[in-house]
């Protein structure tokens, strides 16, 4: 294998799960004449959450689906922003309700979650939608960077049936519900969750068919920390300086890619790794709603 081939093209297999998706859209709006509809909240002015905002809203043009995007100052008040989500709870053209993270410090972020209808819960972060998860009921949301990691798997055609899989990190975006994925019935690995307090992590890896990096530190996972052959999934995405640039920051993931590379049987790229895969899994669920409203 060349090393071209060893990289999991996400920007690729994101463009095919959105042209799915685009199909899906088309055939629910010729059928029902209505589209699905997404909202995305942004609170205050982070310049970070300000683009995954813009391009949550231009995915869902791309693809057919219906938007709105609301924009609050910082100042917003938590009651005042429960009032927005009260709304788009009822509202019938939003099937699928997204906050973007993080909020502001005097906002609980968990009091936003618990206000969002679970039928409506995009990001899959309701209890009533982790539950489900942990139970293997797959039928409703699953959530978005996990679900896309699964995918990222099954389109490459790498098997997790019975290989030992190591998660660095247990965040209840990306670390808890990929443990739960990679262990369901039909994924079949044998998972193992890593975290800071773990003690000699590398210990772990080292005996890793699969690694998933979701720990937020830039180039954590090192070389010397991977077998040969291995599966590298690269969640993290960090700005380090790099003077002399013309943007004065380069982006890198959680895995130090020079190092792991040359060991890895395959591995994702950051930029262009998992991050495609997280908005194209959220118009999925924002479909996904919209036949869960015809239930009801």
């Amino acid at each position: 294998m060349n090393f071209s081939e060893k990289i999991i093209d996400g920007k690729k297999i994101a463009a095919d799960v959105n042209r799915e998706t685009a199909m899906e859209v088309a055939a629910i709006t010729k059928d029902f004449g209505a589209r699905p509809g997404l909202a995305v909240v942004l609170v205050g002015d982070n310049p970070a959450s300000k683009v995954y905002v813009s391009s949550k809203v231009k995915r869902c043009a791309e693809l057919g689906i219906y938007s709105e995007k609301i924009v609050l100052p910082k100042e917003t008040s938590q009651a005042e922003l429960l009032q927005v989500i009260a709304k788009l709870n009822v509202n019938p053209l939003i099937h699928g309700i997204l906050v973007q993270s993080p909020v502001p410090k005097h906002i609980d972020e968990q009091a936003v979650v618990n206000a969002i209808n679970p039928d409506k819960d995009v990001d899959c972060f309701h209890a009533r939608n982790v539950g489900r998860l942990l139970l293997g009921d797959f039928s409703g949301f699953l959530p978005c960077t996990p679900w896309g990691v699964m995918q990222l798997l099954k389109r490459s055609e790498i098997p997790t049936a019975g290989k030992h899989a190591v998660i660095i990190g247990r965040s209840n975006i990306v670390g808890k519900p990929m443990m739960a994925l990679l262990s369901a019935k039909g994924a079949d690995a044998t998972v193992t969750l890593c975290h800071s307090r773990t003690p000699d992590i590398a210990a772990f890896t080292r005996n890793a068919d699969l690694i998933v990096a979701a720990v937020g530190k830039p180039e954590f996972l090192r070389g010397n920390m991977v077998k040969d052959g291995a599966v590298i999934i690269d969640v993290g995405i960090n700005r380090v300086e790099a003077p002399g640039t013309e943007k004065g920051y380069r982006l890198v993931g959680d895995v130090a890619f020079d190092e792991v590379a040359p060991k890895a049987s395959r591995i994702t790229p950051v930029p262009g790794g998992v991050g495609p895969m997280t908005i194209a899994m959220l118009m999925k669920n924002t479909v996904r709603a919209f036949h869960l409203a015809l239930k009801h």
